[in-house]
């Protein structure tokens, strides 16, 4: 096969913007998930801690650190299977925002600039159409 050398003038702006949003979902989506998971731990460790310290103090929930906070802490461990998911989904589409964002400025500032990247194209070579071909049968 035949070897073409050419240049890439422009990029579409709107594909760039697609493929840095679908990046920057999945990117999102897994340090997201690991996010929601290390949160419900976090939640699970501190009402842990404080159940230990109000019986090593002697002193009611309100007065620990995190007092006033215990309800949502144990809600936050509770619902770990409702958490980790949605800390995931809000992350990845925080992040899908932030990748078209990104994708769409490099596609811009790329088709703004007078250099091209240099590209070498395979082309297939041609094969000699049979009669049959040629009549569109």
């Amino acid at each position: 096969m035949p070897l073409i050398q050419g240049r890439v003038v422009s990029l579409s702006v709107r594909a760039a913007a697609v493929a840095g949003a679908w990046i920057g979902f999945g990117l999102g989506l897994v340090s997201g998930v690991v996010l929601g998971a290390a949160i419900s731990w976090f939640a699970g460790a501190v009402l842990t801690w404080q159940r230990q310290l109000g019986l090593t103090l002697g002193v009611t929930e309100q007065l620990l650190p995190f007092g006033g906070q215990i309800p949502f802490f144990q809600t936050l461990r509770g619902s770990w299977y409702l958490v980790i998911p949605a800390v995931g989904i809000l992350s990845g589409l925080f992040t899908a925002m932030v990748g078209a964002l990104i994708g769409g400025l490099v596609a811009a500032s790329y088709n703004r600039s007078p250099y091209g990247v240099q590209v070498t194209v395979e082309v297939p070579e041609e094969t000699p159409k049979t009669s049959s071909e040629q009549l569109g049968a």
